[in-house]
């Protein structure tokens, strides 16, 4: 299929990317989730494991490092992989892993510098880091990392001050995340399960309360990534669905329930993972990530794992269900995802912020289900390459198939502002994103790359249409710049 997308681009007259990926031996083909779950950690090794404790940034090479998002949820996959396997050659990895972590130190007021979500991101890696090492060190870091953000004053105030600012004393526009108090609630349920400290579960519980006052979705019980916090009101950013963020929360309502007792929490992490599971999908019941690449999936996949070795059947089916489609279709040869699990295969670089998703459902999939035998071939082994040149807003794209994949360069402008609405035959998608092209985590452009994709039951006609989104102060003005598309009969 790698060949297919690459031959597309040429019949195209499309440029290839502008950091060519490394080309790595194929891995052995695979037919079951047990046996596509062993090849994960041979793949993350090869293809994103730079040594001495760092993760690289995309299968390119990319930067290096072990700090923030992206890196730990490569951390986080690797820590699944060791749950359900009790792996126990995995453990060095996690020593190196903590012997680079970052010692975080006080932080106040105009001392402070660090994005509040970052920290918490690390002291959930440093706390599975020691969950597998048993070292000292790497709980002491969670430890610090989560205390980074509890106990400075730079990230609290504004007109709600129980969540947080993302930039500290309110910059960035005001913008507060949630990206930064659900992984806080779940680094402080982490950390009190290993100390016993009563603090640690008040902590998890006052910010569960306050997430829910302001991030949950008035129509859906979903939670949108982004509050605006103008020190006069708390405005929604609607519809921002990340799969971290509402995968943490469903996680945390589900370990709040556990610690307290409560099953009110247990039924509000149901009803949020059934709304992943009816609302964030294509046509065909695959979960459509449709979030900038700058968010990652790892975190929901290892809720829905969780719920499903606790007896709901709707998260083990979804699980079931998502990793068939991406072990059929954004697996590319070397063993790494892309990030729609029901689109193509990608002949740009895959970063860390896309593959994480699928890694983890190869992980999950293989610990629920290792004898469910995969079919052999990509769906996409029939698509038609389609040249197309859009970039006006608004403009819509109208075609008779099962299947669409959109291709172009992620972070055109790099690496932030530019981003487009997006209605399927007239309906707005649930997850409000629709197509945030300039936003590169990487910090880098990448040529064809896949910008969106969905898949129907069956053929039809269809219409896209692309609208000038309203600009805001994290995802900028209006942007598009498709390039071609492929297209299922």
């Amino acid at each position: 299929m790698r060949a297919l997308v690459l031959s597309a681009f040429a019949l195209l007259g499309l440029p290839g990317c502008q950091d060519a990926p490394m080309i790595h031996a194929p891995l052995p083909p695979a037919s079951t989730f047990a046996g596509y779950g062993d090849q994960v950690v041979t793949a993350l090794m090869q293809d994103l494991w730079a040594g001495g404790g760092q993760w690289h940034a995309c299968d390119g090479g990319c930067d290096r490092g072990n700090l923030d998002w992206g890196d730990d949820a490569l951390t986080f996959v690797l820590y699944l992989r060791w749950v359900t396997t009790r792996d126990g050659t995995l453990a060095p990895l996690f020593g190196a892993l903590t012997s680079t972590a970052t010692s975080y130190g006080s932080c106040d007021g105009s001392l402070c510098s660090d994005w509040s979500d970052t920290p918490e991101w690390d002291a959930i890696a440093d706390e599975r880091e020691f969950e597998v090492s048993g070292d000292p060190h790497a709980l002491e870091l969670a430890k610090r990392a989560y205390r980074q953000v509890r106990s400075s004053d730079a990230y609290g105030g504004g007109a709600c001050p129980t969540i947080r600012f993302q930039h500290p004393n309110g910059g960035g526009g005001g913008l507060k995340t949630l990206e930064t108090d659900s992984n806080a609630i779940k680094a402080a349920l982490l950390l009190w399960k290993q100390t016993g400290e009563a603090g640690y579960l008040d902590d998890a519980i006052a910010t569960y309360q306050a997430v829910r006052g302001y991030f949950l979705d008035p129509q859906h019980p979903l939670y949108t990534v982004y509050v605006y916090d103008d020190g006069h009101a708390c405005t929604q950013l609607p519809g921002r669905f990340f799969a971290s963020v509402n995968g943490n929360m469903i996680w945390s309502g589900w370990a709040l329930a556990q610690a307290t007792g409560d099953p009110s929490y247990l039924a509000q992490a149901v009803e949020t993972a059934n709304a992943v599971d009816t609302l964030l999908a294509d046509g065909r019941g695959v979960f459509a990530n449709l979030l900038a690449e700058n968010d990652v999936a790892e975190p929901l996949v290892e809720a829905f794992y969780l719920l499903a070795t606790d007896g709901f059947d709707f998260a083990r089916a979804w699980i079931v269900r998502n990793a068939d489609a991406a072990m059929r279709n954004s697996r590319v040869p070397d063993g790494l995802y892309g990030r729609f699990f029901d689109g193509p295969r990608q002949t740009a670089p895959i970063t860390a912020w896309q593959s994480n998703g699928g890694m983890a459902l190869a992980v999950a999939a293989a610990a629920l289900d290792p004898t469910h035998a995969v079919a052999a071939g990509s769906d996409w082994a029939a698509a038609q390459s389609v040249p197309a040149e859009i970039t006006a807003l608004p403009s819509s794209l109208t075609f008779i198939g099962s299947g669409v994949a959109l291709l172009g360069t992620l972070g055109e402008h790099c690496c932030e502002s530019g981003h487009a609405s997006l209605a399927i035959d007239g309906v707005p998608t649930i997850d409000g994103t629709g197509i945030w092209q300039d936003k590169s985590s990487a910090g880098r452009s990448f040529d064809d790359a896949v910008l969106f994709a969905w898949q129907w039951p069956g053929s039809a006609e269809h219409t896209l249409t692309f609208g000038p989104s309203t600009t805001n102060a994290k995802e900028g003005s209006p942007f598009l710049h498709i390039r071609g598309y492929l297209l299922l009969p």
